[in-house]
């Protein structure tokens, strides 16, 4: 059983979102009042506070309707898997109380004998919550003065007992007690009160959920949407955490596009909440493909959320950029979920994704696009639905791939329909180049919060062996893609070899001229040698001469010698 705290005592009401919402659930042992329109969930709301007090907590309960029967409510609300059959044997207790459709509206109608068989009830369950389900159908056969006196009357009853109690009405304008004196008086005795929603909006069913009063307690005052769905009531409540959501990590999930990668630093980081923009057909589609291919590869459950393309066309149109889905899909690991934008609102899209991505125990989760959840009737409550649902990412660890068309035709203004690009830390977009005639995918990061990134234009490419970038190829201060970069690539290379061409024949020409004048020398050296080797003969030949002259000189004077010698000897003689 909840056990009542002084000052803050709370009766968990077990919808999700709510009991947030209000700090722990409804005031405990006090009375709350819930208002709404035909279809805005005042009986579901309420029976689902019982069901879960009786259930979670131990806590007997007891639900008066005086509208429909406990039958028909138990029937209706059998869809919700709430087993009420079992609960009814012991911890749930239906009293029918409609008023006699003959009965004249009379001062002297009053809720006191039913009151007095609820004391016994009450005393015989040892019950601890009760519903009073469209009271305002009761009142409406008093006048104004004893609608206010049995309103005062049940008020003091509950609080006498410390019942925890929820009274359901119709708002203003659908109940029928003349002017609405018996319920606006109400609003001002009971401890809380709940207004309830529902509207149509161009076609899409919209439900919100706004607390209007809770004394001596904290509670979220704005209107926040709800859903019911299969399990019932669920209100798409997301806190906005006032500080940290927890440990903020440094790992990185591959892109599962190698070169994609290395441009963000390694990829995606954990708990990031990645947007991909583009116009149709820039392939936001396929690379969501290839983060999930990857993710389930390393061992990440993954949620996809396709919203435009059912599971089987979307992995037989993957495969043809080879990217495998199948694979995950059959182990497990990926789940896609077909969830068609016109199928209800985008808090609807919202619960069903969250919930299947928690009953999935997914670590990243794929929503394509979520540009889809702004069609019509959405508009104007699908930025919250993103907000929130980039909250619960966060704080549930999980990270986050989005897709959206652009929201207008000019690339440049590069705006989302639902204004998010301001919630991504990163931000890729896709465009369309065109050059030379045709079309060409181009992909740039935008921003990356935390990570170094590149922020040039890179051609995206896709063919049957899988996604990757082309390299940088610019010209004249322009990024060139497609056909138009292979002819400049074509027109260079041309060049190139025509360059090549003439410096192998200015090679050549100067290799012919310079073995010429190596043959100059050569011919010039051997002219040299021999001049050097007459010149050397003619030095010779001129000693030689000089030494026969020196030789001839000293025989003529040896030879005038002995002619004065011979002279000499014979005048002696002769003497």
């Amino acid at each position: 059983m909840t056990e009542p705290v002084a000052g803050a005592a709370k009766a968990p009401t077990g919808v999700a979102g709510l009991d947030e919402m209000t700090g722990g659930g409804l005031p405990y042992g006090r009375v709350t009042l819930v208002e709404g329109g035909p279809g805005a969930g005042k009986t579901v709301l309420a029976l689902q506070t019982l069901v879960n007090g009786a259930r979670e907590h131990g806590e007997p309960a007891i639900f008066v309707a005086f509208e429909e029967t406990g039958r028909r409510i138990a029937a209706n609300a059998a869809t919700f898997g709430w087993d009420l059959d079992g609960l009814q044997d012991d911890g749930l207790f239906f009293l029918d109380a409609q008023p006699d459709p003959g009965m004249a509206p009379a001062g002297d109608v009053d809720l006191g004998g039913m009151l007095a068989a609820l004391d016994a009830k009450v005393a015989e369950m040892g019950a601890r919550r009760v519903v009073f389900d469209a009271l305002d159908v009761v009142l409406a056969f008093m006048d104004g003065a004893a609608a206010r006196r049995e309103t005062c009357r049940l008020h003091n009853w509950l609080l006498e007992r410390g019942l925890t109690c929820i009274i359901t009405a119709k708002a203003p304008g659908y109940a029928g007690v003349p002017g609405m004196d018996g319920l606006g008086f109400m609003q001002f005795m009971v401890d809380c009160s709940i207004e309830l929603s529902h509207d149509t909006v161009q076609g899409i069913s919209q439900r919100g959920l706004r607390v209007v009063k809770f004394r001596g307690s904290r509670f979220e005052e704005n209107q926040v949407p709800l859903v019911i769905g299969d399990s019932g009531m669920e209100v798409a409540y997301v806190p906005r955490p006032e500080g940290a959501n927890g440990p903020v990590s440094n790992e990185r999930l591959s892109t599962g596009i190698p070169r994609l990668d290395s441009m963000l630093s390694g990829g995606y980081l954990r708990q990031a909440g990645v947007l991909i923009t583009g116009a149709p057909g820039t392939a936001k589609t396929t690379l969501c493909g290839a983060f999930a291919e990857a993710a389930c590869r390393n061992g990440e459950r993954t949620v996809w959320a396709s919203i435009d393309s059912p599971p089987d066309e979307l992995m037989r149109n993957l495969s043809s950029v080879g990217i495998d889905l199948a694979s995950p899909v059959s182990d497990g690991s990926l789940s896609i979920v077909p969830a068609r934008a016109i199928a209800g609102s985008a808090e609807i899209h919202f619960v069903a994704i969250r919930n299947h991505a928690e009953a999935h125990g997914a670590s990243c989760v794929i929503i394509d696009p979520v540009s889809a959840l702004a069609k019509s009737g959405n508009t104007a409550f699908s930025h919250s639905v993103i907000e929130r649902l980039v909250d619960w990412a966060k704080g549930a660890g999980v990270t986050l791939l989005c897709t959206s068309l652009l929201d207008r035709e000019i690339p440049e203004t590069e705006s989302t329909p639902l204004q998010i690009s301001t919630l991504a830390d990163t931000w890729i977009h896709l465009s369309y180049r065109v050059q030379g005639g045709e079309r060409n995918r181009g992909l740039s990061v935008v921003k990356s919060r935390g990570t170094a990134h590149s922020g040039q234009v890179r051609e995206l490419l896709l063919d049957d062996g899988g996604v990757t970038l082309a390299d940088v190829y610019t010209a004249g201060g322009e990024v060139l893609m497609g056909t138009l970069r292979r002819e400049q690539e074509q027109a260079r290379r041309l060049e190139r070899q025509r360059a090549a061409d003439e410096r192998e024949r200015q090679r050549l020409r100067l290799e012919a001229e310079t073995a010429e004048l190596d043959a100059r020398i050569r011919h010039l050296e051997r002219e040299r040698e021999y001049k050097q080797a007459e010149q050397r003969t003619v030095t010779r030949q001129d000693a030689e001469v000089d030494r026969e002259r020196d030789a001839m000189r000293r025989e003529r004077g040896r030879w005038r010698h002995a002619d004065r010698d011979d002279h000499a000897g014979t005048v002696g003689d002769d003497g």
